[in-house]
């Protein structure tokens, strides 16, 4: 018998938002740094890219039809500078500027091009003064330990420092689409600000699982305190139970997640590392990427055309039978037996299980750091991801030795 938990919730929400967080090397469980950030966006086809093209290279995410990845949403270069930004609905409120808007992610790609550091950051911000459309909360990191937000209009910006105590006393700093220096009755985001800072105040210490796991995929609601995670599960994947899925952290339009992992005092910059889930969190993989391999990427997040990575287009299709709802809002109705439930053997389940050993693999290979064993760990990761998924998708897959498709090569 289908089930249905209608959660009441506001009936509106803005699509296109972001859930973000950096956290200094003090709270981490190894002293390195994480830059955090969950993409919001209509463009749900992303791809990560590695650019070498002028000033410094760098490696991130960019919308997949976005040929010559002219926009970088989230990403860092070979200095150890990293930055992403979560958009901000009332910075510039009441202002105006004579520039085009919504240039984050053309401003982001500049700083990546021309920034080794936070220093070079704030001069680049500076000089920017009314040249560009932004409206943005810029989060970076850097390979000398800095770490800070950068609440940005059209003409200035306010640092809010993550290593300073009376800042960030618990060592981290949350941001969704809202920026504290803005008009405080504006803004978005501040249900999930509030989920993201109550998961944060109960950690010890911040590691890549609880990142990846707790934060980027939580689905405790920050304003009704229903969490769907830890809900009675239903018995089997054919047991329907429908909730409304509306303000959590991963929501419907979350396309992407990048976590980059920075490097201790001293330690070469291109030892940070990526990891980034390519896709509807719920239903995508993480694939981690260290930055020293260059323009050497798993193949499954990488694409040469227009259309979306092997891994994407592989994580929309089991997203769209997490919701199958048709005859109303698709994206306020999720079927939790097809995520999660008794048997074991929910979409979200089975991706988990798949993912500790990816992220085991790459420990391992982190510290030893070799060209060879990292382009290795490459070719099982690509041949992993296809397996996976070729017992997971709702028909019967191609195999092809360079897993990069659109639907028709997905499903016969």
């Amino acid at each position: 018998m289908k089930k249905i938990f209608v959660f009441t919730i506001a009936l509106f929400s803005i699509a296109f938002a972001c859930t973000s967080a950096i956290i200094s090397g003090s709270a981490t469980v190894d002293g390195r740094p994480i830059l955090w950030k969950n993409r919001d966006t209509g463009t749900v086809e992303n791809k990560f890219v590695f650019i070498s093209d002028k000033g410094y290279d760098f490696m991130g995410v960019a919308n997949a039809k976005d040929i010559d990845s002219k926009e970088i949403w989230m990403g860092m270069n070979e200095k150890g500078f990293a930055i992403m930004n979560t958009a901000s609905y009332n910075i510039n409120e009441g202002v105006t500027c004579d520039v085009e808007s919504d240039q984050e992610g053309l401003f982001m790609r500049l700083a990546l091009e021309t920034c080794s550091n936070m220093a070079d950051f704030e001069d680049l911000i500076s000089i920017s003064s009314g040249k560009w459309g932004v409206e943005a909360n810029f989060g970076v990191i850097d390979a000398e330990g800095n770490a800070a937000y950068y609440e940005t209009g059209y003409y200035d910006y306010t640092k809010f420092d993550v290593n300073d105590p009376d800042v960030a006393p618990g060592g981290y700093i949350v941001r969704t689409n809202f920026s504290v220096t803005g008009k405080g009755d504006k803004g978005q985001g501040y249900i999930r600000y509030d989920a993201s800072n109550k998961l944060f105040k109960d950690q010890d210490k911040f590691s890549i699982e609880v990142i990846l796991n707790k934060a980027s995929r939580n689905m405790d609601h920050g304003a009704l305190r229903t969490d769907i995670g830890n809900m009675k599960l239903p018995k089997d994947f054919e047991d329907e139970t429908l909730v409304a899925f509306q303000d959590y952290i991963v929501r419907y339009w979350s396309a992407s997640v990048l976590i980059v992992q920075g490097v201790l005092p001293g330690e070469d910059p291109k030892n940070t590392m990526l990891w980034p889930v390519m896709g509807f969190p719920l239903t995508a993989m993480v694939t981690p990427v260290f930055f020293s391999s260059g323009n050497n990427l798993p193949n499954v997040i990488i694409t040469d055309t227009n259309e979306a990575p092997y891994l994407v287009n592989a994580a929309l299709k089991l997203k769209d039978e997490l919701f199958p709802v048709s005859h109303d809002d698709k994206e306020n109705y999720m079927d939790v037996a097809k995520l999660k439930n008794r048997k074991d053997n929910g979409y979200f389940q089975e991706i988990m299980k798949a993912e500790k050993i990816i992220i085991e693999k790459a420990k391992i290979i982190r510290s030893s750091q070799s060209k060879e064993a990292i382009l290795d760990y490459y070719k099982w990761l690509d041949n992993y991801v296809v397996d996976v998924y070729d017992k997971l998708l709702p028909c019967e897959p191609i195999r092809t030795n360079l897993p990069r498709c659109d639907d028709e090569k997905i499903c016969k």
